[in-house]
């Protein structure tokens, strides 16, 4: 992680084909539910599927407006603040299954045309996330894939943290402990054995070793995993996910 905006317009497309491609997976698998299936528990305590489909839906917008105000320079309408957003996931998610599907595939696919739609040198522009920290207008899209790809996973539809592609663990793994190093968090070494990758953050104390999948989840707050090797005392990892480290700083009170 550096403090740089440009990122090579290769890895930008190809990060626009990885947020595409989560988008669609997603999507697909919205297909099967129904109006009971859609109010039946998600992973997140007291959330039905019908919260999650809602809040990925509202996530999508103001990922959509971040982008829009970077490609323009003027902010596309109100913002939607957090009490905003809040009233949004109550009031929407009782909704029957094809309005949820409808707004979340219409959501998503303006989020699409807006990236598709960014001139090159607008990408580095600098935007603020809702809690105060900056970030150029690209790294909205790996907010989005990661957004995407851990609230699939919540919604419970036979896509488990085995399913998620092996560059999006590199990198949001490597992203959070990154940020995990930053806030000083007791653990010496993170190993993924199928990444064949480490990272040490303190010469003593403990460890924790697995498949890579498998320590974003428990990172996440999707786990731990039984294919995990934890010693005793692991601290529990805070709220997730962290501000990029170092990052771009806050934006001006």
């Amino acid at each position: 992680m550096t403090t740089s905006t440009d990122l090579d317009p290769a890895d930008i497309a190809a990060l626009l084909h990885d947020v595409r491609s989560s988008a669609a997976r997603l999507a697909a698998g919205l297909d099967a539910l129904t109006d009971v299936t859609t109010r039946e528990p998600s992973v997140l305590p007291g959330w039905s599927r019908g919260h999650v489909i809602t809040h990925l839906a509202r996530s999508a917008d103001v990922y959509r407006w971040l982008l829009a105000l970077a490609r323009t320079g003027i902010e596309p309408g109100t913002r939607a603040d957090a009490a905003a957003l809040d009233h949004a996931l109550r009031d929407g998610a009782g909704r029957c299954a094809a309005e949820l599907i409808a707004d979340l595939r219409g959501s998503l696919d303006r989020l699409l045309d807006e990236a598709a739609a960014m001139p090159a040198d607008r990408w580095p522009t600098l935007v603020t996330a809702l809690a105060g920290w900056r970030h150029p207008a690209w790294y909205t899209l790996h907010r989005a894939r990661r957004e995407l790809e851990t609230h699939h996973i919540d919604l419970k539809l036979g896509y488990t943290t085995v399913d998620w592609p092996t560059g999006y663990v590199t990198w949001a793994l490597g992203e959070t402990i990154a940020a995990l190093a930053a806030h000083n968090f007791p653990v010496v070494r993170f190993e993924a054995t199928d990444l064949d990758r480490s990272w040490t953050l303190a010469p003593t104390g403990p460890t924790a070793t697995g498949p890579g999948h498998a320590l974003l989840a428990w990172l996440a707050g999707r786990g731990p995993d039984e294919v995990l090797e934890l010693e005793p005392n692991l601290p529990t990892p805070p709220p997730w996910p962290l501000p990029p480290t170092p990052g771009w700083g806050r934006a001006q009170p």
